[in-house]
């Protein structure tokens, strides 16, 4: 293992050991809960732009393998954890964590206090920092930081979404029998993707969708067609990396298909596009919500739902004004569901996918299907 040298732009420098890629990198620093699930958190293209730390401390021990990509690659500047284990003992195993980052040019950064970093953005918020195998010196990394533009700024769903449609034909995994589930669909939706996860697809399929997705550059003028001549009955908006108000064209396609009276549905960064195009804008939280085991209150069932999120935007409060709160998140009251009171459309902030962690929200995808 190499010397690895991050450094915070709150001025924090630390030394660590590397695995994986090689090389210098720039993101957002942020922390994720979750006890399991790490290969599905690399290969999320909603970390794309960000570092990725770990609080369990033992990553790697299961080793990696094709059925539990999330998407094609991986998009994450980074991950950080306390220890990472080369010698994975799974029988689903095919290659290690860091035969996975070499593959895909993501740098591995292992011996380092997780609990320290988690504290510190805990308590200052996620930050952008530098990591670096090749440059050591303070001065050389706080000048590659200053000079590298904030995650805010770029637009990352270029990089993720799919350059050509496909229709996706695979249900969800059966466990037992180490297969995908045949579809068996009803009804045909277009997926907008903005760096939709596989284990989604796999659910509103599951559902009883036939699922066709497309790039986000599509036009609505052609969705709205295609929806008005009956081929499709309906559309869903992915989750997806960075901030969503930089996403203009995005949110002005999204507006036409609410004029269209488009049935829709949205997951996390679905969900904050549809409440921008409804005229309220999100808003930052302070080192966001990552995880497998937050709690959420399912308003309408009163059940609690342990739920995994990967966001750090949040929809606003007065956007009771023209939807109806469907579920909030119990560790900080922020709203995580919404059916809209005008237009047919619903979200989630959360991932319902249980991909990795919990199936407790699954119905959401069956409500959709009834909404449609």
């Amino acid at each position: 293992m190499k010397k690895v040298t991050l450094y915070f732009e709150n001025g924090m420098l630390l030394e660590a050991k590397s695995f994986g890629a090689e090389g210098t990198s720039v993101g957002e620093i942020v922390f994720n809960t979750s006890l399991t699930g790490y290969q599905e958190i690399v290969t999320d293209p909603s970390y794309a732009g960000q570092f990725v730390t770990f609080t369990t401390p033992e990553i790697g021990n299961v080793g990696c393998n094709e059925e539990d990509m999330e998407s094609k690659g991986a998009y994450c500047k980074g991950i950080i954890v306390r220890s990472y284990q080369d010698r994975p003992s799974n029988f689903r195993c095919e290659e290690t964590l860091d035969s996975l980052l070499k593959k895909h040019n993501i740098l591995g950064i292992t011996d380092v206090d997780t609990r320290f970093i988690t504290k510190m953005l805990r308590a200052e918020g996620s930050m952008e920092m530098v990591a670096s195998t090749e440059v050591h010196s303070t001065d050389e990394l706080k000048n590659i930081l200053d000079a590298a533009p904030r995650i805010e700024e770029i637009n990352y769903i270029e990089q993720v979404s799919t350059k050509e449609s496909y229709i996706h034909n695979e249900a969800r995994y059966d466990a037992e029998k180490f297969e995908y589930e045949k579809p068996n669909t009803s009804k045909k939706i277009i997926a907008l993707d903005f760096g939709v996860k596989r284990n989604i697809l796999n659910e509103l399929t599951h559902a009883g969708m036939e699922v066709e997705v497309v790039p986000n550059s599509m036009e609505a003028s052609v969705i709205i067609e295609k929806f008005q001549a009956k081929e499709i009955d309906g559309v869903f908006l992915s989750n997806g990396p960075g901030d969503p108000l930089i996403l203009k064209d995005e949110q002005e396609k999204i507006k036409e298909l609410i004029v269209a009276k488009v049935p829709m549905f949205g997951i996390c960064l679905g969900h904050q596009l549809l409440s921008i195009a409804h005229g309220y804008d999100t808003y930052k939280l302070k080192f966001g919500h990552h995880g497998g085991n937050h709690p959420v209150m399912n308003k309408q069932g009163k059940t609690v739902e342990i739920t995994a999120q990967n966001h750090n935007y949040n929809v606003p409060d007065n956007i009771t004004e023209v939807a109806t709160v469907t579920h909030t998140n119990l560790f900080d009251n922020t709203i995580e569901g919404l059916k809209y009171n005008d237009s047919p459309s619903m979200s989630v902030q959360h991932h319902p996918e249980a991909s990795p962690g919990p199936h407790e929200s699954a119905y959401i995808f069956a409500e959709f299907r009834e909404m449609i």
